[in-house]
């Protein structure tokens, strides 16, 4: 099969057979994996609702709210490079198994300060910033990892079927998180959620270490940290996907600070309406993840087009005059964001070489985890100084300015390869980026060639090469 990661063409080849929307299934380790994954992702929706909650429920503004969700994610930005290094320098199974445990033990420490009535804003904001710094070390390397378990040629769609599975979760997440809250409090999401964490050791434990694709771990130098992001930068296939997330991330993804909102004050809603919203995404997201793993269609053209439907679906759920229209455009919100996702996703990993793979995701996870200390605290005063509705139109128009940057790129790029080849040199107006061959080849599976100006500068070698609302 060939594809453009430029434009998201697909051409059917003799790998066919093997992209069907199930297809990164058929690898054991991958099912047990994704299996882990349900039941602890469930554990974590149900937490996202309860925090947000807990933290209206102690008394705070929309602006705290924001604060309180920025400080889970400000480890990531600080920190998210060198936890990119680590997890470049490291046995990853081993690493995901003390990360799960340390998360598990966190959660369980919320439960107990909600259920003892000694939870205090600042007491949340500290335990939500230890968990973001176990988060900068745990994103990387659960996103390297899948690429350990799959080769390149399913990677495409595990990634999309590790979305569609954080998806499932956010619509049997919520829906718990709801009626535990109405019964018990929010203490029991968070105590759950600690015992959820139980599935991932369990899966990490009993995978076939055999029948993994492990990488070698970079051993120890000075200045790796710089030499990843000298990296990206030279690196166009890789620089403009992080700077869209980036600006993307930090706008378009506070829903955890804009949906409370929207709930409480737009809907004169609970809790369970704040749930119904989240619940109403990840049914979206499961039906647009399932479509979108069928497709394959990866690259900066792609990711372009799905922003743009991105910003535009946020763009109606802002304007939805009632409740059902509001779940029913967040329905469709879903589908978008998971689609834009997952081609990121899998655009980013597969440009990148595999001796860099754990910082360039780490990056992914700074821009998309760690841009939330910037934009959390910018939606929530946005959504209170201008009305709830405002944060999803701020949603909106920054998804649309990433679509509308990307595409500005690769338009100056073919630009200035027609100038390079002179008038009297023809250039196709679109040149294939990437090629991905079955992963047995004696070839690269991924050989990045020039596109639109873009110069080559990665190639993944199957010998070697091994998730915020």
């Amino acid at each position: 099969m060939v594809t453009s990661l430029a434009h998201g063409s697909v051409t059917p080849g003799t790998a066919e057979s093997r992209t069907g929307t199930f297809a990164a299934l058929q690898v054991p380790n991958f099912r047990l994996f994704l299996g882990g994954q349900v039941v602890s992702l469930c554990g974590t929706w149900m937490q996202t609702i309860a925090l947000g909650w807990l933290v209206l429920s102690l008394g705070a503004s929309g602006t705290e709210l924001g604060l309180v969700t920025a400080a889970q994610f400000l480890p990531v930005l600080l920190f998210g490079a060198y936890g990119g290094l680590i997890a470049d320098r490291s046995d990853s199974r081993r690493l995901l198994i003390t990360t799960q445990i340390m998360l598990a033990t966190l959660a369980v420490l919320l439960g107990v300060l909600d259920a003892t009535g000694t939870a205090e804003l600042w007491m949340v904001a500290a335990v939500a910033a230890v968990i973001g710094l176990i988060s900068a070390v745990d994103n990387p390397t659960r996103q390297s990892f899948v690429q350990e378990m799959v080769s390149a040629d399913h990677l495409p769609n595990a990634v999309t079927l590790n979305s569609v599975t954080m998806n499932a979760a956010r619509v049997v997440g919520p829906g718990i998180a709801g009626i535990l809250i109405s019964l018990v409090g929010t203490s029991g999401c968070f105590l759950l959620n600690g015992a959820s964490f139980v599935a991932v050791v369990l899966a990490l434990r009993r995978m076939d270490v055999g029948a993994l694709i492990p990488y070698r771990p970079v051993p120890r130098a000075p200045g790796q940290v710089r030499s990843g992001l000298a990296y990206v930068v030279r690196t166009p296939e890789l620089r403009i996907p992080l700077l869209m997330m980036a600006v993307i991330g930090a706008l378009s993804y506070e829903f955890q600070v804009v949906l409370p909102l929207v709930a409480r004050e737009t809907f004169d809603g609970s809790a369970a309406t704040y749930s119904l919203f989240t619940g109403a995404m990840g049914a979206g997201a499961v039906a647009g993840g399932l479509f979108v793993a069928r497709r394959r269609r990866i690259g900066v053209g792609a990711l372009a087009l799905a922003s743009g439907l991105f910003g535009a679906v946020l763009l109606l759920a802002a304007a939805a005059p009632t409740l059902a229209l509001e779940v029913a455009a967040l329905v469709v919100v879903g589908a978008a964001s998971v689609a834009f996702i997952s081609t990121g996703n899998a655009t980013v990993q597969l440009a990148a070489a595999p001796e860099m793979r754990g910082r360039v995701m780490a990056l992914w996870s700074v821009a998309f985890l760690g841009s939330t200390p910037v934009g959390g605290p910018i939606a929530g005063w946005v959504a209170e100084t201008f009305g709830a509705r405002a944060g999803l139109l701020l949603a909106g128009a920054a998804a649309l300015a990433g679509s509308f940057y990307a595409l500005s790129s690769l338009r100056r790029g073919a630009r200035a390869v027609q100038e390079s080849a002179g008038a009297d040199q023809p250039v196709a107006r679109h040149t294939p980026m990437a090629e991905l061959a079955p992963a047995a080849a004696l070839v690269p599976a991924a050989a990045l060639v020039p596109t639109d100006g873009i110069e080559p500068t990665a190639t993944l070698e199957p010998a070697v090469t091994p998730s915020r609302i």
